[in-house]
Formats: structure tokens, C-alpha cells, sequence
């Protein structure tokens, strides 16, 4: 579930009251989606994307997915990877190039076999609730959100109904420096 909310100070309080565990400290994540010249990946619903937090990177291939009551479920296959830079290198050389940009500011911690990632990103604040999704709804519910509000899209889809609204945002959502 990924619902956007006006403050995360309220929700990691409400995850550390319950006994949330760290996993990782506030840290700035670089975020750079692939496809090749035809759109492919973008075509089929599915994303290769390159990711870089601090000194640690992955690869990532997210396949179509559903939505469900809040809930979106969909296979993702991530591994990590020693430069992020490097491999954007490789995958170029097979034919994929960066074609969207996004940023984010995250904090990740554990309730039990829930992980909650609280993001701060260029368009807002959000609340990303991953675990069995049965349990998924009452999470949400007792850290303070509604899980009514969950939205379906990924960061890039928001990104890009923002700029239908606002014509002079930049095509990529990354903070201004």
C-alpha cells in the first residue's frame, strides 16, 4: 500500500511506539528507469529499474501487477549491485537507456513481517506498507492511515498526472539541488 499523507512524523511515531525496528536510517534513493528505443518494458506494465541509496545499489524488474482494495501485488525481482553506475554502463550496452528519473528521501523500518518505508518526495509525503497483504489494511489502520486512501499508481505515474497539471515541472522528479 502506498498512501500519501501531510506528515510522516506521526506515522514513525507511531511505528516506534509499537516497536519498530530500523532498518535503515534516513537516505537519499536515485532512481533511474530503463527501456529500450521501442518502449518494451513500458508497453508490457513491466519496469527495469536502477536504484542507488547511499553506497548500496540494485537492479530491479517489476512485472504488471493488480490492484485490490488497496493493495497492490505484483512480482518484483531485485538483486544488489556494486555500482549502480556501472550497471546503467552494462544495460546500456544492451540496447536500455535511463528514460525517467525519480528521487526520494527514505527511512525504512520493520513491524514484524511488515516493513514501512516513509518517503519524502518532490510531490509529497508517503507511507509505503509492504507485507502479507492480508494484514496490510489493519497495519495501516493502526499506525494512524487510511488505507481507503492507498494509491494504485508507482511514484512516475504521480509524477506525470502532476505535470498534466503543471506543464513546467520538470520531466524527471528529483529534488531541486
Amino acid at each position: 500500500m502506498k498512501i500519501p499523507v501531510a506528515d510522516l512524523t506521526p506515522v514513525c511515531d507511531h511505528v516506534k511506539r509499537q516497536g519498530g525496528r530500523l532498518l535503515t536510517p534516513l537516505t537519499l534513493e536515485d532512481n533511474w528507469v530503463l527501456d529500450d528505443e521501442q518502449g518494451t518494458f513500458r508497453k508490457s506494465g513491466r519496469l527495469l529499474r536502477v536504484r542507488q541509496a547511499g553506497h548500496k545499489g540494485w537492479l530491479t524488474l517489476k512485472e504488471p501487477g493488480s490492484f485490490h482494495e488497496g493493495v497492490k501485488s505484483r512480482v518484483e525481482i531485485e538483486t544488489p549491485v556494486e555500482s549502480a553506475e556501472r550497471v546503467l554502463v552494462i544495460l546500456a550496452g544492451l540496447g536500455f537507456r535511463p528514460v525517467r528519473r525519480y528521487q526520494k528521501r527514505r527511512e525504512i523500518w520493520a513491524l514484524d513481517q511488515i516493513v514501512v518505508a516513509l518517503d519524502e518526495t518532490p510531490l509529497g509525503s508517503f507511507v509505503e506498507v509492504e507485507g502479507p497483504s492480508e494484514r496490510l489494511a489493519a497495519v495501516a489502520t493502526d499506525l494512524g492511515l487510511n488505507p481507503h486512501t492507498a494509491v494504485r499508481g508507482t511514484y512516475l505515474d504521480l509524477w506525470t498526472a502532476h505535470r498534466a497539471l503543471h506543464p513546467t515541472a520538470p520531466a524527471d522528479m528529483v529534488f531541486s539541488e
